[in-house]
């Protein structure tokens, strides 16, 4: 009997590949609200993607890994690894929606202040920019800021980091597979 997790791509040795896409995916979206939104990253916008760069780079060792045969302890422990790196991504996304909604004091680094460039470029690369404070949301969605939806999408792919870890490598055998057969 089939259950429906077991048809996941969610194994120690596919899980990488997945981990990197998911990782790419993140900056993707980061920058792209950067670049064609004009939100400017606070400082813990910028701890927040150096996560997702970090988890991205222990991902593709593990998929070169693997490419190389490395043995299923070896996956094990790169996918243990994205797990805490995605849980730390989690913990810097929670602390910042706690900043955002004035639970916690923001660090040191969050000046207050917005960034907006216009005009010539060339002429404000001279020129002090301020840098936007980390308790002010510029973006929401249903109510939530991209910190919230940073350390819900952090919290899944640790736990699938932690899933695919754990979970033993599915291989179909020709048992498995007669049987299938003769029951349909």
């Amino acid at each position: 009997m089939d259950r429906p997790l077991d048809k996941l791509p969610l194994d120690r040795v596919k899980w990488p590949l997945f981990a990197f896409l998911a990782s790419a995916a993140m900056l993707a979206a980061a920058h792209a609200f950067e670049h064609f939104l004009y939100l400017a990253p606070c400082p813990l916008c910028y701890v927040q993607r150096e996560i997702y760069w970090g988890s991205g780079a222990i991902a593709i060792i593990g998929i070169f890994a693997n490419w190389r045969g490395a043995p299923p302890r070896l996956m094990s422990t790169f996918c243990l690894l994205l797990g805490v790196t995605f849980f730390a991504g989690a913990g810097v996304a929670t602390y910042h929606s706690l900043v955002e909604w004035k639970i916690l004091p923001a660090p040191a680094t969050c000046a207050a202040g917005s960034a907006h460039l216009s005009g010539d470029i060339w002429e404000q690369l001279g020129k002090r920019q301020a840098i936007p404070s980390c308790d002010k949301p510029m973006w929401y969605l249903f109510g939530l800021t991209m910190a919230n939806y940073n350390a819900l999408a952090s919290l899944v792919f640790g736990a699938a980091s932690l899933f695919a870890a754990l979970r033993p490598l599915r291989t179909d055998t020709a048992n498995e597979t007669g049987a299938e057969a003769e029951a349909a």
